[in-house]
């Protein structure tokens, strides 16, 4: 995993980060954006972009977040029938409008 969005993505999701990644791997919860670490290049782009300054490089997040970030792709979600996975870019997917277990009950 290259970056993780940490907490103060929560409930603000600026976005500016998903305008600037050049793989498309930003997918967008209900209340947070969550990096995609199979698709993500590790370049940096989203990091620079974020204005609330939550993301960072996984080797200095969180670890409860790095780990938060992991289920939101590997787990089943709520409402859904299969973990996300990598579809290959965000936009294809769309606003998923569900989060992990961990930001639903901040």
């Amino acid at each position: 995993m290259a970056y993780v969005i940490g907490s103060a993505c929560v409930d603000i999701m600026d976005r500016s980060c998903m305008e600037e990644c050049p793989v498309d791997c930003i997918y967008e919860g209900e209340r947070k954006l969550y990096i995609n670490p199979v698709e993500c290049i590790d370049c940096g782009a989203c990091e620079v972009a974020c204005p609330e300054q939550a993301i960072t490089v996984d080797r200095k997040a969180d670890p409860e977040h790095r780990a938060d970030n992991l289920r939101f792709f590997e787990e089943v979600l709520p409402g859904r029938d299969a973990p996300l996975g990598s579809p290959g870019g965000a936009a294809s997917v769309g606003p998923l409008g569900v989060d992990t277990a961990l930001v639903s009950a901040l």
